[in-house]
């Protein structure tokens, strides 16, 4: 599995946030600083989903091939 298939998602998730925020800071055709912040906190939003790791349900391991039961 090459780094793109495997981080796809995220790569996609992230442009599509920024590009959200930068399409609407555009509607006057210019970018102010205030929207520049939006811009960065919709990319930092992204990022950070891509970042925190899923918790698995209680009772499952994080791992499925490692078995909690002993």
């Amino acid at each position: 599995m090459n780094a793109w298939s495997r981080y796809a998602k995220a790569i996609v998730a992230v442009l599509i946030a920024a590009l959200t925020a930068l399409q609407a800071a555009l509607t006057d055709d210019r970018v102010t600083n205030n929207e520049w912040i939006i811009i960065a906190l919709a990319v930092v939003g992204a990022v950070s989903v891509f970042a925190v790791p899923n918790r698995p349900p209680k009772g499952e391991a994080s791992d499925p091939a490692i078995s909690e039961q002993g």
